[in-house]
């Protein structure tokens, strides 16, 4: 970070427009009952359930995963009492984990990008007509090259420089900028891996998003590979960062169809068009909890 910089001051989150709405997000095993306890707790709260989205990957003891959004007058002050009626129906008779969230109150976001743009740009974008439901909380890049460009949408900037094999300075910094700062962190083409030790001490979600030639095509220069072996599908992934690089759950995919005409620009055109667009949705996803991890795979309720 540069000498004129100073730390973000801690976001504050937005009233958002949800009004009285939570989310309820219910995972475990399966069994009968559980919709029906559920609905029975809010209920009896005096809460209404406006959607409701489950599903079980085998009714005969298989995991099973729900979503609802319902609407409770003084949401705020009821969540404690709700939580202790979950606790004791959800967790205590059926053995179940939850997640309780007012949605009122947006999740905390920030950005990493590199050079290129495209992605970050369109988040913002985005972000500033309202198509988002988050607080951005700053966006922080490797280079300084976008910095009038995220000011110009009042957001902060962070240049955190990360040249060189170590990056014990540039994680330490980070770390300074996004800890108790942020709910989940985006990688809108950010060219940096991550360490092991970085993604446990943030300990909150990581979103990155790549093209889906990997991993054939590894490495600098993917589209003029592509166009060299002859592809006809380009596309990209949007996944949750682990340890394990670029193997994380995958939250959202796309593809289009290209032929021998297109040019590598073409090409790379095509795919930066994918790439915004799955980055965005997933994104969305996350920020409105409809993603629910399992593993190392996703359930996404769209």
């Amino acid at each position: 970070m540069t000498a004129t910089q100073t730390a973000p001051a801690r976001a504050t989150r937005g009233s958002g427009t949800t009004g009285h709405q939570a989310s309820l997000i219910v995972q475990g095993a399966d069994a009968t009952g559980i919709v029906a306890a559920v609905a029975s707790v809010l209920s009896r709260r005096g809460a209404n359930i406006v959607a409701l989205e489950q599903y079980s990957d085998d009714p005969e003891g298989g995991a099973f995963f729900q979503r609802t959004v319902f609407s409770l007058e003084g949401l705020r002050a009821a969540l404690p009492a709700l939580r202790a009626d979950l606790d004791a129906e959800l967790v205590g008779k059926h053995g179940l984990a939850y997640t309780l969230r007012d949605m009122s109150v947006p999740k905390r976001v920030a950005v990493f990008a590199s050079k290129s743009d495209h992605c970050l740009l369109d988040l913002l974008w985005r972000h500033r007509q309202g198509q988002l439901p988050v607080t951005l909380a700053m966006v922080v890049s490797n280079h300084p090259d976008v910095a009038d460009e995220v000011r110009s949408f009042g957001i902060p900037f962070f240049h955190v420089p990360s040249a060189g094999p170590d990056k014990t300075a540039a994680e330490t910094e980070h770390l300074r900028l996004l800890k108790d700062n942020v709910d989940f962190v985006v990688l809108a083409r950010y060219m940096q891996i991550l360490s092991a030790d970085l993604i446990t001490r943030l300990d909150v979600p990581i979103i990155n998003i790549h093209h889906s030639f990997l991993p054939a095509f590894i490495g600098a220069g993917p589209y003029a590979k592509a166009k060299e072996r002859g592809v006809k599908l380009i596309g990209a992934t949007a996944h949750y960062v682990t340890e394990d690089l670029d193997e994380g759950p995958i939250i959202e995919q796309d593809v289009v169809r290209v032929t021998h005409a297109d040019t590598t620009a073409d090409l790379a055109r095509r795919g930066a068009d994918v790439e915004r667009a799955v980055l965005s949705r997933a994104v969305l996803w996350h920020a409105e909890d409809r993603v629910i991890r399992n593993g190392n795979h996703t359930i996404v309720f769209t």
